[in-house]
């Protein structure tokens, strides 16, 4: 996985997440729609089989959400695999 930023402003952000088609990317959209802070965020995939997804996300401060919405993420993965572990 490749991450490549194309636009860095004060209250938009816009990257390419290479390597995934739509579960990293349709889980990180929902994240951070979930958020109040978010003003707008999607992505887009070019072609159906294209492997590069492309990012929008607007808010006050967009590369600080998504920090912490990558955190949470991981937080909620490792919740679930420590569950998983302990089902077995």
């Amino acid at each position: 996985m490749k991450l490549e930023i194309i636009s860095n402003e004060k209250e938009s952000l816009e990257f390419i997440i290479e390597g995934e088609r739509h579960t990293l990317p349709n889980l990180l959209k929902e994240k951070l729609a979930e958020k109040a802070d978010a003003d707008f965020v999607a992505y887009r995939l070019d072609h159906p089989l294209d492997t590069k997804a492309r990012f929008i996300l607007k808010a006050k401060n967009p590369k600080k959400l998504l920090e912490s919405t990558i955190k949470e993420i991981q937080t909620e993965l490792t919740d679930f695999q420590k569950a998983f572990e302990k089902a077995k």
